[in-house]
């Protein structure tokens, strides 16, 4: 997502009573926490379907590569 902040919408989630006790203990914030975890899943399942979308084209360039070589790799620095 962007910078810009999206209106929030009121949600019910269900989590385990214990865990949710436990938290309110130690200060943390269920509402930030959630937001991080939906948002660290959604990059996954972004990321993931960018590679699948991807994949062909990605084999093609691997194939490229493994039959010529890298463009310019006489250029490129050897790393022994």
């Amino acid at each position: 997502m962007s910078g810009v902040t999206s209106p929030r919408r009121p949600l019910n989630v269900s989590l385990p009573a214990d865990l949710v006790a436990e938290a309110k203990q130690l200060g943390v914030n269920v509402s930030q926490a959630c937001e991080q975890g939906v948002r660290a899943k959604v990059k996954e399942a972004r990321s993931e379907a960018w590679l699948q979308e991807n994949a062909e084209a990605i084999k093609a360039y691997n194939e490229h590569i493994e039959k010529n070589g890298m463009t310019l790799a006489e250029f490129r620095p050897a790393f022994d």
